[in-house]
C-alpha cells in the first residue's frame, strides 16, 4: 500500500507502544513519519521512532529544518491519514478548541487527511463530560477514534482508558486508508428510521425501527466519495458526519422531504419503516381512560415508494426493503414489480440476527429480473457496502 501515515506521539504513559503501531504501519508497507511532542520524549527516545520509521522524527516546531519545505505543511499535506497515539486528554482539548502551539497540533490545523485518535488516559479524565464533549465535537467534526480499553491502569485504577491493542489501532488505520471513493459525484438520497402518527398530545402509532441500516448505507455511501442527503424518522443516532440530514416525524413529512430531493439524486435507497396507516382524526387534547373500549379509525397513508416508482426518470436506481415475517421471496419480487424497483433488500424478521435494533442483518438481494443474492448474517455496514456496490453496477450499466 503506497500511502503516508503521519503519526503523533503524545506525552501518555502508553507512548511506548506507539513503537510497535508504527513497527506494524511499516509491515504494510506504508511509509510513517512521526512526530512527537516534548512531553512524549520523556516516556520514549525520538531515536526509537526514526530507527523504526526510517524517518526523521520532528520533535520541535522551531529547530533547524531538515528541508527547504515549511515542515507542517509539508507533512499535512503529504499524509493520507494523520494517526495520534496516544492521544492524550490534553491534546483532545487543544484540538477541539483550535489550539495550535506545537508540530503535532499545527500539523493537524492544516492537514485535510482523515484523523484517526486512540485515545489513552485515567479513566476519570476520560469520563469527564469536559472530555466527552470534546470527542463528541471532534467526531462531528469527521475524526474518527479507537475507543480505549478496559482494564487495569498504570495509575492503579481499574476501567475504560488503557490504549486499544496496536494491532487494532493498525487494522483501524488500514481500514480508512482503504477506503475506496469509487462513489466520486454521486449523489444518493436515502431514508432511515420509523414514522410516527399521532393519536392525540402523547400517543402515537410507529413501526420497530432503529434506523441503523439506513445509518449505515448512508456513512459507507459518504465514506465512498458520494454527496449523501439523509431523510430520517425519529432516531436515538448520532448524526452522520459529511452529510445533509433532514429530520422528519410522520409519514406525510417524509413523503414531502423525498419528494424535495428525489429529481436530485442518482441513487435512492428507501429503507425507512414508515407507517402505512394514520389516525383519521387527532385529538387536541390528551384521549382520558374510561371504562369503555376505544377503537381508533385509520385512514391510509401516501405509498412514498409506490410515487418514487412512478416519477423515476432513465438512469435513477430506486432501492427498496422489505421486512418480511412469511412468504418473504413471493412479497419482495410482487413489491419490485409493483413498486417499479431496481432492487429490493428483503429481510426475514423471522431470523435471528435479522430484526430490529440489531447492529446485523441477514438479508436477501433481488434484482427486477429475479436474480438473488443471499447474504447470510453479517454487519449492517457490510450489507451497506453490499448495496452500494449493486447500485454502483446499474448506474454504470
Amino acid at each position: 500500500m503506497n500511502k503516508n501515515v503521519v503519526v503523533g506521539v503524545t506525552g501518555g504513559i502508553a507512548a511506548y507502544k506507539a513503537a510497535d503501531v508504527v513497527s506494524r504501519l511499516k509491515k504494510h508497507s506504508l511509509n510513517v513519519n512521526v512526530i512527537m511532542t516534548k512531553s512524549a520524549q520523556q516516556f520514549i527516545h525520538p531515536l526509537t521512532f526514526q530507527s523504526l520509521s526510517q524517518n526523521y522524527v520532528v520533535t520541535d516546531m522551531f529547530e533547524e529544518p531538515k528541508t527547504w519545505e515549511v515542515e507542517h505543511i509539508a507533512l499535512a499535506q503529504k499524509a493520507d491519514l494523520f494517526l495520534v497515539v496516544p492521544t492524550t486528554a490534553n491534546v483532545i482539548g487543544k484540538i477541539a478548541g483550535g489550539i495550535a502551539d506545537d508540530m503535532l497540533t499545527t500539523t493537524i490545523m492544516a492537514t485535510k487527511a482523515q484523523v484517526l485518535m486512540a485515545s489513552a488516559m485515567n479513566t476519570n479524565m476520560y469520563n469527564n463530560p469536559i472530555v466527552q464533549e470534546n470527542i463528541k465535537k471532534l467526531k462531528n467534526l469527521g475524526m474518527h477514534f479507537v475507543e480505549p480499553a478496559v482494564g487495569r491502569l498504570a495509575c492503579g485504577d481499574y476501567g475504560k482508558g488503557k490504549l486499544a491493542e496496536p494491532e487494532e489501532i493498525v487494522n483501524e488505520a488500514i481500514k480508512l486508508l482503504s477506503i475506496n471513493k469509487d462513489l466520486q459525484g454521486k449523489k444518493i438520497l436515502v431514508t432511515a428510521g420509523p414514522t410516527k402518527e399521532p393519536i392525540d398530545p402523547v400517543r402515537y402509532i410507529t413501526n420497530h425501527s432503529s434506523g441503523k441500516m439506513g445509518y449505515a448505507v448512508a456513512e459507507t455511501a459518504v465514506a465512498r466519495g458520494a454527496e449523501v442527503v439523509l431523510i430520517s424518522g425519529p432516531t436515538n443516532l448520532e448524526n452522520p458526519v459529511g452529510i445533509k440530514k433532514f429530520d422528519v416525524n410522520t409519514t406525510n413529512e417524509m413523503y414531502e422531504e423525498v419528494l424535495k430531493h428525489f429529481e436530485w439524486a442518482d441513487v435512492v435507497i428507501k429503507s425507512a419503516a414508515v407507517a402505512d396507516y394514520r389516525p383519521s382524526v387527532v385529538a387536541d387534547n390528551k384521549i382520558k381512560k374510561n371504562d369503555d373500549d376505544f377503537s381508533i379509525k385509520l385512514t391510509r397513508n401516501p405509498d412514498i415508494l409506490m410515487e418514487l416508482g412512478k416519477r423515476k426518470k432513465k438512469g435513477q436506481v430506486l432501492v427498496g426493503f422489505a421486512a418480511e415475517t412469511q412468504n418473504l421471496l413471493e412479497n419482495a419480487k410482487k413489491k419490485i414489480q409493483k413498486k417499479n424497483l431496481d432492487f429490493i433488500v428483503a429481510n426475514d424478521l423471522t431470523k435471528k440476527g435479522a430484526g430490529f435494533k440489531s447492529d446485523t442483518n441477514i438479508a436477501t438481494i433481488i434484482d427486477k429480473n429475479g436474480h438473488l443474492e443471499q447474504c447470510a448474517k453479517m454487519e449492517k455496514k457490510e450489507l451497506a457496502e453490499k448495496i452500494l456496490d449493486k447500485a454502483k453496477i446499474l448506474l454504470e450499466e
